[in-house]
This record gives C-alpha cells, sequence and structure tokens, in this order.
C-alpha cells in the first residue's frame, strides 16, 4: 500500500496566518497580544476557536463581519507572502516524484479564489468547504476529498496541523495522516496521545518527500 496523492490543508500548513489573526484583533479593537492569548486559551480548553471573538464582542457572527469587512475595504486575505517558506518547494519536490496534489481546507470562496491565484500550476486541484458545502471536520468534507481524488482512501496522505479537524477525521475516513507541529494547534495539542495514530508527524513540509519515499518503499 502506497502513498499516491498528498493532500493539504491551507491555515498553519500551507498559510501563516499570523498577519491574518491580527488583523481580527484589530477589527475588534483590541490589542493583538492579548487576541492571540485568548485565542490560545480558547484552543487549550478544546473550545471552538470562534469563541475567541464572543469573548471580545458577545454575539459575534463571524460569517457578517467578513462580509462587513469587505465592505469597508479591508477583506480577510493573504498572499505569496503569508507562505511558509518551505510550501514551494515542497510542492515542487513532490510533484517531481509523480505525487498527486491537492490542496483542500475550510476556505471561504473567496480565499478559495486566492489559492487558485497561488496554486493553479503548482496542484491537481483546489477545493474548499464553500465549494463542496461541507466543513471540517464533518466528514462529508473528508469524503469529498476522497471523491476528487483518483486514487483510493489509504493510498491519500492528509497534510494538516490539527488533531481534530484534521488528523482524525481523515483517519475516520480511510486517509494516512502528516500532523504538521506548526501554529496555535500544532504546538497546544502536540502531547495529546493521539498524536501517535498520525502516519507521519512533521516540523516542515520539507520532510514529506524522503518520508514518502520511504513508506513507500517500505510498503
Amino acid at each position: 500500500m502506497t502513498i499516491k496523492a498528498v493532500v493539504f490543508d491551507v491555515g498553519e500548513c500551507l498559510v501563516d496566518e499570523t498577519r491574518e489573526y491580527g488583523t481580527w484583533a484589530d477589527w475588534l479593537g483590541v490589542p493583538r497580544h492579548t487576541f492571540v492569548a485568548q485565542f490560545g486559551a480558547t484552543i487549550a480548553r478544546g473550545l471552538d476557536y470562534r469563541e475567541t471573538f464572543h469573548v471580545f464582542r458577545p454575539g459575534f457572527d463571524l460569517y457578517e463581519e467578513r462580509e462587513k469587512r469587505a465592505a469597508a475595504g479591508r477583506p480577510e486575505t493573504f498572499g505569496e507572502e503569508d507562505l511558509y517558506p518551505d510550501v514551494r518547494r515542497s510542492l515542487l519536490r513532490l510533484r517531481a516524484d509523480g505525487l498527486w496534489l491537492a490542496i483542500a481546507g475550510n476556505q471561504t470562496v473567496r480565499a478559495g479564489r486566492i489559492l487558485r491565484e497561488l496554486f493553479e500550476d503548482d496542484v491537481d486541484l483546489i477545493g474548499t468547504s464553500d465549494d463542496w458545502g461541507a466543513s471540517k471536520p464533518d466528514l462529508l468534507f473528508f469524503e469529498r476529498v476522497v471523491v476528487a481524488t483518483p486514487v483510493e482512501p489509504h493510498e491519500i496522505l492528509y497534510v494538516g496541523d490539527r488533531l481534530d479537524n484534521d488528523v482524525l477525521p481523515a483517519l475516520a475516513s480511510g486517509m494516512r495522516t502528516a500532523l504538521i507541529r506548526r501554529g496555535p494547534w500544532g504546538w497546544i495539542q502536540q502531547d495529546d496521545p493521539a498524536v501517535g495514530r498520525s502516519t507521519f508527524r512533521i516540523d516542515s513540509l520539507a520532510e514529506l518527500p524522503e518520508l514518502i519515499a520511504k513508506f513507500n518503499a517500505g510498503s
């Protein structure tokens, strides 16, 4: 059983969201370090990260606020400068190794357009929760990934930074997984016993080509 396809999450896997979370703190009118501290505390308690916003503004609706930001000329955005340094070279190496590549994460239609501008020549598929009408960790999202990928589920490696949203539901869908330790969830969840269920545990995407090659050789 070999790995033939690699599917990447977006936030804190490909995209460093530090700048974007900072703009949310600005939008709420709270100091950035205060927002970040509350964000980490929310994750550590096992709560939905969106609860962070309710601490500062009860009744906060993330989707409504996204539209308000866009209307005010301050939409959520990211670009080449927000990609982690290992992204481009890792994609090139994996593509050169003959692997089918995709990007699939919980993203808006607007973010999907940005992803296609950044990666349309680098991957075979880009899918978002808004495109598919299903969001992680719902297993329906991962079923969409399986249907869109031209190999068997056990031949897919899903790469993400979260146990709850990425690794565990991907495993439940029959995929193999790589948990990358970066971003808030990657560090806060690193000592959870469930980490050991992931096929690979990595600190950089640059580790993947060699790990996959060894795994496939062993298979």
